[in-house]
């Protein structure tokens, strides 16, 4: 009689567990996906938001690593509070200060980008089911972190002036949302700017109807042209109630990964514990470098040159348009930023045209995307900063032949 050895036969293996179905459920950055496709040098991008590598300070932001690095190594490469380094939070609270609204460091909370502010706050404010109101187009990347936490995304309805807020209002009463976010200047993906009349009647709607306003400004110092506008936290009656998100990506380096956020005590604190558990602190070094590069160097007239020269390359976008685009199509003409945005005629689909560009080696991000509810498909963005006058010339003559080789409808 043969004993059969059970031990020996090896059981089949159970399944892997699933992965956490909000991942699943959020797509991908269709924007970070184009970049991956158009990733070939001769390819004239105008897809990505990435700040010309050319203005790049490069001397001076090394200078300020160096200075660190010689003057308090131990320090610069030791932990640090998760709230941020004091010496930054001082300059960032000077320079907000200047710019019209009173801010203490304490005020502040160094983020690794203004990225992970959005993160942050998510976590702090929204639980699954919460309702987020968003503008109609919408950053791409809010509505990652949004659906990440499981919240109701409803887009506000808007015009070349940014949101609506007669529409606001009637929203909040019927959805009683937790939170309305917002880009107000230079708005990404349009490129719009929200007068102050409508600022002031935005944060008239969130006082009364009692919203958290999310103020997102990571563009609003590369100004070409008009006058500078107020703040949202800026307004009576919504100090307790509003955050403002900034960064030194578009106007020092988006490698730097240095973001901040200004919001009342009890939300901040609440977005330093959530920073603790993503991780620890923003890096010390680069905090430090940031804040030495404030101290040693003018980051005003730094921008102001930066600015200059975006300036010239929207006006090269703005006069190659019209020979590029169909007859029918309409664009904007941002004040300042990094963005455009073009809507073409009826029959046109940004999402199926953009393959048949590429061949072109030229890029734009469709517009789709950008849409938390209906999608409007005939809408492209364009990014006017990283190529030089001469690129952009020659990308929106790609462009045009692009367009012109669809297929007839």
């Amino acid at each position: 009689m043969t004993v059969t050895d059970t031990a020996a036969v090896p059981a089949p293996a159970a399944p892997v567990p699933p992965l956490a179905a909000r991942v699943t459920a959020i797509g991908g950055s269709p924007v970070r996906d184009i970049l991956a496709v158009t990733a070939r040098p001769e390819v004239i991008n105008f897809a990505g938001g990435l700040p010309a590598p050319e203005l790049f300070d490069a001397e001076g932001i090394a200078d300020a690593y160096r200075a660190v690095l010689a003057d308090t190594p131990a320090r610069a490469l030791q932990y640090a509070t998760t709230e941020g380094e004091p010496a930054l939070r001082t300059a960032l609270a000077a320079r907000t200060g200047a710019r019209g609204l009173p801010t203490d460091p304490d005020d502040l909370l160094v983020t690794t980008g203004s990225q992970q502010a959005l993160s942050l706050l998510a976590t702090a404010l929204l639980d699954p089911g919460d309702t987020v109101l968003v503008e109609n187009p919408c950053y791409l990347a809010a509505l990652q972190a949004f659906g990440l936490a499981g919240a109701r995304i409803l887009p506000v309805p808007c015009d070349a002036g940014g949101i609506d807020p007669q529409a606001l209002d009637e929203l909040v009463a019927r959805e009683r949302p937790k939170l309305l976010y917002t880009v107000p200047t230079f708005q990404n993906p349009t490129g719009r700017t929200m007068p102050a009349g409508r600022r002031a009647a935005v944060a008239a709607v969130a006082a009364r109807r009692g919203l958290w306003l999310i103020e997102d400004d990571p563009y609003g110092e590369l100004r070409f042209e008009g006058e500078r506008l107020p703040w949202l936290a800026s307004y009576d009656g919504v100090r307790d109630r509003t955050v403002l998100l900034g960064s030194f990506s578009k106007v020092m380096a988006p490698g730097l990964r240095l973001g901040w956020l200004r919001a009342p005590a009890g939300l901040r604190r609440a977005c330093a514990v959530a920073k603790q558990a993503a991780d620890l602190h923003t890096p010390t070094v680069n905090q430090l470098a940031a804040a030495r590069y404030l101290a040693d160097r003018d980051l005003d007239a730094h921008v102001r040159r930066v600015a200059a020269a975006y300036r010239e390359r929207r006006d090269a976008m703005l006069a190659g348009l019209p020979a590029a685009l169909p007859e029918g199509a309409v664009w904007n003409r941002p004040e300042g930023g990094m963005f455009l945005w073009v809507r073409l005629p009826e029959s046109y689909d940004t999402t199926a045209l953009l393959p048949r560009v590429v061949r072109q080696d030229v890029a734009y991000v469709p517009g789709a995307p950008f849409y938390a509810g209906e999608q409007d498909v005939r809408t492209l963005r364009l990014c006017f900063v990283t190529q030089t006058p001469e690129e952009i010339a020659e990308g929106l003559r790609r462009l045009g032949k692009g367009l012109r080789a669809r297929p007839a409808t």
